[in-house]
């Protein structure tokens, strides 16, 4: 790996001020080993050739404002296949979408590129309409863990993650509906973020959960995912569930802070090894000052079953507009029915089919109040119960993931793969913010394999998160836990 491919964000912008490289080399560079990294772990659909125009303005921006001009000023960042960019192919990794080109720019990319100057490397693989995680279900292709490429990089923003982990991008933007930029943020060993609901605009998002999904950075470090963060928070008049700063109560970061621990969570079901690399990490925490404190969560050991009714629920919902009469892909039959019938099962995987199918039945007159009205009325109780619990606590830590990365068709049971969201799911059920940092690793098959701890905090705190994270990483340095 070069040099500019292990530097941070944070690192590359200063030397860009310092003028130890320009813009142009800095985007040719990451964009020639992204090209060459791509023919081992397939992270990217589509790399964008160089925009010279915006190159040119970021130099000048530079060269005129020097430490003054925006921090991402220049710096080439991925985005996930689900983000719209005007004249681009989007296709969420459908063959649905396989052609269809963005006709306007979602807000999160107009922040990063005319707000901030930063530049687009490409756009990155997915699960097809990021229902997924394992980047397996992908309509194009897999991604590999850059780790080891016998196993998946997580999902569904498994694209982003891995090119961030291979140094193929400066950093990335990946959306999280149930855990999809944590998790693989965690299989990659790099830093993910799911904002708190409404602190990022979803104009220009493809929808799948409308109700969880949320725009995040995935970074190599902490300080770098504050930086992505507050570049592309803020309200917009193009999505109306963005909330305004201080919408919640402003909770302070704390030198030392409490740290909630729900033992009862992960007593089953957790690989040992990771059980134990978190036992040690918040050792460590306690060490540095920070108490240790367990509580107890009862109805979250509900949150996986509630979130894949909701989810699946609102996912059919949104998918209903692809039906192949307006955009998108199309199959002609003899009948309107079969034109539906042959257009949907051929243009939509068999995961995504399976969550139309089950949202549609818990949203069918019968269910609905049996199955989508009774997860909403959990939902509530789970929200109500996260909040009590930072009455005593200021944040909530957790692993990420309850195993390291796992082979590609290792868990081919849809079951069995669902609980890899175990820990991601409240984060996004309760809207609140979550971060997953790399905790160390744990060996399989002689290799060293990443894994998160992931830190949980009440709306509009991820100032605490942050905190945390940063804690989390000296930790790991002082302690000799590379990846």
């Amino acid at each position: 790996m070069n040099e500019l491919a292990k530097s941070s964000l944070t690192e590359i912008s200063r030397a860009l001020r310092a003028r130890d490289i320009s813009v142009r080399e800095l985007f040719n560079t990451i964009h020639t080993y992204a090209q060459q990294k791509n023919t081992d772990i397939f992270a990217y659909l589509e790399l964008f050739d160089a925009d010279e125009n915006a190159i040119a303005i970021a130099q000048k921006k530079i060269d005129d404002e020097g430490d003054n001009a925006p921090f991402l000023t220049g710096i080439p960042i991925a985005v996930k296949d689900n983000m719209l960019i005007e004249g681009k192919t989007v296709s969420a990794a459908s063959r649905m979408l396989e052609n269809y080109k963005a006709p306007y720019t979602a807000t999160v990319i107009k922040k990063l590129v005319n707000d901030n100057g930063a530049l687009i490397l490409g756009r990155t693989n997915m699960d097809e309409f990021a229902m997924g995680s394992s980047t397996e279900n992908s309509a194009f292709g897999i991604t590999k863990n850059p780790h080891d490429h016998s196993r998946v990089p997580g999902g569904s923003s498994g694209g982003s993650a891995a090119a961030v982990a291979e140094g193929a991008a400066t950093a990335a933007l990946g959306s999280d509906t149930g855990g999809s930029i944590r998790q693989p943020a965690s299989l990659c060993g790099v830093v993910g973020l799911k904002p708190t609901y409404g602190a990022v605009s979803r104009y220009g998002l493809i929808a799948m959960g409308s109700s969880l999904d949320q725009i995040g950075p995935l970074t190599k470090t902490v300080s770098d995912s504050r930086v992505l963060f507050r570049a592309i928070a803020g309200r917009d008049d193009m999505d109306a569930t963005t909330i305004p700063d201080g919408l919640y109560p402003k909770r302070s970061v704390s030198r030392n802070m409490r740290i909630g621990v729900p033992y009862h969570l992960f007593e089953n079901g957790v690989d040992k090894d990771v059980r134990a690399l978190f036992d040690v990490t918040l050792a460590s925490l306690k060490k540095e000052g920070h108490s240790i404190v367990p509580i107890t969560l009862p109805t979250s050991q509900y949150a996986l079953p509630v979130y894949y009714v909701i989810m699946p629920a609102e996912a059919s919902t949104n998918l209903s507009r692809l039906d192949g009469m307006r955009y998108g892909f199309s199959k002609p039959a003899d009948t309107l029915l079969d034109d539906y019938l042959q257009t949907r099962s051929e243009g939509f995987g068999k995961e995504v089919q399976r969550r139309i199918l089950l949202g549609t039945f818990v949203l069918s007159s019968g269910y609905i109040d049996a199955y989508y009205r009774k997860a909403l009325r959990a939902r509530a109780v789970i929200t109500d119960e996260y909040e009590k619990a930072y009455e005593q606590v200021d944040c909530i830590a957790v692993p990420t993931s309850p195993s390291p990365a796992f082979h590609f068709g290792e868990k081919s049971d849809p079951v069995s793969m669902y609980v890899e969201d175990l820990f991601t799911v409240t984060a996004n059920l309760t809207g609140m913010p979550a971060l997953s940092v790399p905790m160390g690793t744990v060996n399989r098959d002689d290799t060293p394999l990443p894994i998160g701890i992931q830190c949980t905090a009440p709306h509009q705190a991820e100032d605490i998160l942050f905190s945390f994270g940063e804690e989390v990483e000296k930790i790991r340095i002082q302690n000799q836990m590379r990846f």
